[in-house]
């Protein structure tokens, strides 16, 4: 009998994030991706909940709503300044910017748009709002080793 994902087992596969809303592909993943089942550090919950009991060769496509993804989009974490009080380095969309707060927390900010001589950042997850489609595939599944295990993944 073939193997199915279970806790503790060691599987691999590979992926594509898809943006539900306009179909765009968003991240895919050809070089396989280990991981232990029953360690959702590296999968989102419900990928691993989709997974369970599936077999190598399966084809699973799994809905994330924005919520069980990457949150709504929060408005409080986007900024919009005059462009001469950003920084030269940072005048470009794309760029990083670490702002700290008054207790000493860093968080990333990202330029998201720049039009009209005003600069606006956002401290959202580029995702945050959206609804992905995770299609997967399953490439192999085997017993986790114990080292495995503990890692949570590949040990290479």
């Amino acid at each position: 009998m073939a193997d199915t994902i279970s806790t503790n087992k060691f599987v691999e596969l590979t992926y594509r994030i898809v943006d539900k809303s306009n179909g765009e592909v968003i991240e895919q993943v050809e070089d396989p991706l280990g991981y232990v089942q029953g360690d959702n550090t590296l999968l989102f919950n419900q990928v691993t909940k989709e997974l369970e009991g599936r077999s190598v060769g399966d084809e699973v496509e799994i809905l994330l709503t924005a919520e069980e993804a990457f949150g709504p989009k929060i408005q409080e974490l986007i900024f919009t300044d005059d462009i001469n009080n950003v920084p030269l380095e940072y005048r470009y969309i794309g760029a990083t910017v670490t702002m700290q707060n008054d207790k000493g927390g860093t968080k990333d900010f990202i330029v998201s748009n720049i039009e009209d001589g005003k600069l606006t950042i956002d401290g959202n997850h580029p995702l945050a709002g959206k609804d992905i489609i995770f299609y997967v595939e399953v490439l192999s599944i085997r017993d986790a080793t114990a080292d495995e295990i503990i890692e949570g993944g590949s040990i290479e």
